[in-house]
């Protein structure tokens, strides 16, 4: 078991990529702590960690708050005794976010609130458990959109997982010492229902498809055992990287300076 004797909080754990991953690493032998706004959702993740034969518990928690951000990591301590992988999941993708001109301004700072401050929230309350538990493993979602413009318009969105990798980069130098990691996951489109509801009519899907090598959508897994991966000892050299799981989209549009 790669995760073994390890605690891991998953935000946006209800569905997507936060349940697969909650999925994956409590099989991998991870106490999970699976938090999201949706407690519907969230409990049935939980649920189903527990019907294979894990551990898990749900928070309910908006990461734009602060207080719940820190309630949350306060949760994971109190039932699990200590925090080894935090993994800033969470995100929303807006279907009036737009362009620069047709983005409301309500939709940016909504976008911007949970994408970009969730993380950093997480990070401010996450990180010092990890220096509790003498290390750890951060998790920050980003996006291939962060790397290249997405056909789609969707600014908010984009500007939202740039400032997280550049996020992501400088707390990966200022901890390094501190035998705490801090890496980005970017992955490429995915067939989750963050991304069809808004990818909502067949010229919008075969829009964003006809740009990627592999010719289909990812799946919530391919992406959760990349986040394995850099949740477990096996990337302990890993750190500050933007770990590109995309199908190819951005190898073929994205030239090396």
């Amino acid at each position: 078991m790669r995760l073994l004797n390890k605690v891991a909080l998953i935000t946006g754990g209800g569905g997507g990529i936060g349940r697969a991953t909650a999925l994956l690493f409590a099989q991998e032998g991870a106490q999970v702590v699976v938090v999201d706004v949706n407690d519907a959702a969230g409990e049935e993740t939980v649920a189903q960690v527990t019907r294979h034969g894990g551990e898990a518990l749900y928070v309910h928690a908006d990461v734009s708050q602060a207080a719940a951000c820190a309630a949350m990591i306060q949760a994971a301590e109190t039932r699990f005794g200590k925090l080894n992988i935090l993994f800033n999941n969470a995100g929303i993708m807006h279907p009036r976010d737009d362009d620069a001109v047709g983005t409301d301004e309500e939709i940016w700072d909504l976008t911007l609130a949970i994408n970009l401050k969730g993380v950093y929230l997480g990070c401010k309350y996450g990180i010092p458990a990890l220096r509790r538990a003498g290390g750890g493993s951060i998790i920050n979602t980003a996006s291939f959109v962060a790397l290249l413009g997405a056909a789609t318009p969707q600014l908010a969105y984009t500007a939202s997982k740039g400032g997280v990798l550049a996020m992501t980069r400088e707390l990966a130098v200022v901890h390094a010492r501190e035998n705490i990691r801090v890496n980005a996951l970017c992955p490429g489109p995915l067939r989750t229902e963050l991304l069809m509801s808004y990818l909502n009519t067949e010229e919008k899907r075969a829009r964003r498809l006809v740009h990627i090598p592999m010719g289909r959508f990812g799946e919530a897994t391919e992406m959760a055992y990349a986040a394995l991966y850099l949740a477990s000892d096996e990337s302990s050299y890993v750190t500050g990287a933007e770990f590109v799981v995309d199908g190819g989209i951005t190898a073929a549009y994205v030239t090396p300076e």
